[in-house]
């Protein structure tokens, strides 16, 4: 889910009076000292933007509807492909308001045999409701979630690509959490921050392995858009804190200081909270924004939040880092 807590936002809108995610590619001093030895995979922002656009070519994603099965099938297929075992974790899930749906989180495996780990995660489902559009008439229509929710499984699937190709020290986990977009509308009203990610919550009581442990997990959430930037998010700074350095440091040394920005975010209830409950230290890295309403893209949770919007440039700039980061484990 990606609810902001309103008392966090005021630091995020400071920041955008100090700084713009430009989408310049600026190298620190010492970008040619790369910490690792080690030969690093090019990330192909092109790729991945082709996936973020075959999922939103599916179909509106919504847990229940033929284009989510087919594309719950579409995944497992792409990511076995790649060389991943792959578990297709099934059940049924209330939902807000008493419906059931079915869940499927895809878990793509790595060198499985392999102790030390590290889990990347995204959810795939997209939001059935618009209840953010401008145009009261679309509330109840579902959207493309081509920033919400495919634009993280986009670059997910161009590492697992080279994961399977060129296979780094750590094992790897990449799980794409399904039912994370279905919480209650705003039309329901109160808080029902449980109403939401309920694939991560399943997983989390649910572990795919019994005892499952991973030294981190990072999760990608909307990080697609251009113009925005990836602030340090309060939770992941209490859980992870150390997580949240070596990412952001890693960024800084490939170029994108501009985009990471190391300055405190806002707090957001989404699926690294369940992967912490889970025993599982884990960040969000996802765009935030100080000039919108809802602290988010302007397209959140409407119907424009299509392939229009989406930037490789910003996508790239995610997938070398989190690849960069993985390669680089001892």
């Amino acid at each position: 889910m990606k609810k902001l807590s309103k008392y966090l936002v005021a630091p995020v809108v400071l920041l955008f009076v100090l700084c713009s995610c430009s989408g310049m590619k600026t190298k620190s001093a010492d970008n040619n000292q790369l910490k690792s030895l080690v030969t690093i995979p090019a990330f192909d922002a092109d790729s991945a933007y082709n996936y973020v656009a075959q999922q939103v070519a599916m179909g509106y994603r919504v847990p229940g509807s033929t284009a989510h099965k087919n594309t719950a099938q579409w995944l497992a297929n792409e990511m076995t492909r790649h060389g991943a075992e792959v578990i297709v974790q099934e059940a049924t899930l209330n939902v807000y308001n008493g419906d059931k749906v079915p869940m499927y989180n895809i878990i793509a495996q790595f060198a499985p045999e392999k102790n030390n780990r590290i889990l990347l995660a995204a959810h795939w489902d997209s939001r059935p409701y618009a209840d953010h559009d401008s145009n009261p008439y679309n509330h109840r229509s579902p959207i493309d979630g081509a920033n919400d929710g495919a634009s993280g499984v986009g670059v997910l699937l161009e590492i697992a690509r080279h994961l399977g190709a060129v296979p780094p020290t750590m094992g790897v986990d990449i799980i794409l959490f399904d039912v994370e977009d279905y919480g209650a509308p705003e039309w329901v009203g109160g808080d029902n921050s449980d109403t939401w990610a309920l694939g991560s919550q399943y997983w989390a009581t649910h572990p795919h392995i019994p005892g499952y442990r991973a030294r981190y997990g990072i999760l990608l959430d909307m990080v697609g858009v251009s113009g925005l930037c990836f602030y340090r998010e309060y939770f992941s700074q209490h859980y992870a804190s150390h997580i949240i350095d070596k990412v952001w440091e890693c960024a800084d040394r490939l170029g994108y200081a501009s985009v990471f920005v190391n300055t405190m975010g806002g707090a957001i209830t989404d699926d690294h909270l369940n992967m912490n409950k889970a025993g599982v230290p884990s960040i969000d890295i996802i765009q935030m924004s100080g000039y919108s309403e809802t602290g988010f893209f302007d397209q959140w949770h409407t119907i424009d939040d299509t392939m229009e919007h989406i930037d490789p440039y910003m996508l790239g700039a995610v997938g070398e880092t989190v690849l960069t980061v993985i390669y680089e484990e001892k």
